[in-house]
């Protein structure tokens, strides 16, 4: 295992991409990426629609093996230590399928205990969850029939279970109501105020500006801009700098006219 070097009075990378390549087909989805996350740190990763968030995200957290490149997790190569780098690491994937004929207390459980976690630790952090998420400590309801929201905080649990030091969420607020969001919200600031790194895609600006410490922008596979996040904002809003880096349109006088 090689630990990517960090430049003289950088703090320590949660996360470091190095040359990141995918490609699907003729589709080029990730072009080079590479990128560090400070350790504590609330990193949000930006882009619209088909920027390669997601993709970008699978294969830094071992979910998808890159065609080029590595990924680190906390110092651990993911592809040679995949058993050290994901016990570090909690996931909430977008659109993955869970196993979702057991209820949301029976999923905690098979989860904890894949990990090799004591029943009792596992029995104690779900009821913990489950009151915290608002899911119902005693809800016997399957995970199939829970809404979008609530399929999004039971990730978020099966994510938090293990106490990870680093949590990689892929658009953890789309579908939530505002209560909830706001909830998840304050569980996050909590964990990284406690040691912990967030790191999350969202084309939310609102929600990455009021969140974030640093950010990341990536559009067509490629990460354009990233840092502090008053360093990229400069001065201006950050939708202003989005759209400058994207490349984003507004509709003119003369365009929909028959509206």
């Amino acid at each position: 295992m090689t630990v990517p070097a960090q430049r003289t009075g950088e703090p320590a990378a949660a996360m470091a991409l190095r040359g990141l390549v995918k490609r699907f087909d003729a589709k080029l989805a990730v072009s080079g990426v590479s990128l560090d996350v400070p350790a504590g740190s609330f990193f949000g990763l930006l882009g619209p629609n088909g920027a390669g968030k997601t993709t970008t995200l699978s294969m830094a957290v071992g979910l998808l093996r890159p065609d080029v490149g590595q990924a680190y997790l906390l110092g651990y190569d993911v592809w040679q230590s995949p058993i050290q780098a994901k016990a570090l690491v909690g996931v909430l994937p977008d659109g993955a399928r869970m196993f979702d004929r057991l209820s949301g207390p029976e999923l905690l459980a098979y989860q904890g205990l894949l990990r090799g976690m004591p029943a009792t630790t596992v029995d104690q952090r779900a009821r913990d969850l489950l009151d915290v998420l608002e899911l119902g400590v005693d809800n016997r309801t399957l995970v199939i029939d829970y809404s979008a929201g609530m399929k999004k905080k039971i990730g978020l649990a099966c994510a938090l279970l293990h106490a990870p030091r680093l949590l990689v969420l892929d658009e953890p607020f789309e579908a939530v109501d505002p209560v909830s969001a706001a909830l998840i919200r304050d569980i996050l600031q909590r964990y990284v105020a406690g040691g912990g790194t967030v790191v999350f895609s969202s084309h939310v600006l609102e929600v990455v500006e009021r969140l974030c410490s640093h950010v990341a922008i990536m559009s067509d596979g490629v990460v354009r801009m990233h840092g502090p996040l008053d360093t990229v904002r400069a001065g201006r809003p950050l939708q202003d700098v989005f759209l400058q880096v994207v490349g984003g349109r507004v509709a003119t006088g003369s365009e929909l006219a028959w509206l």
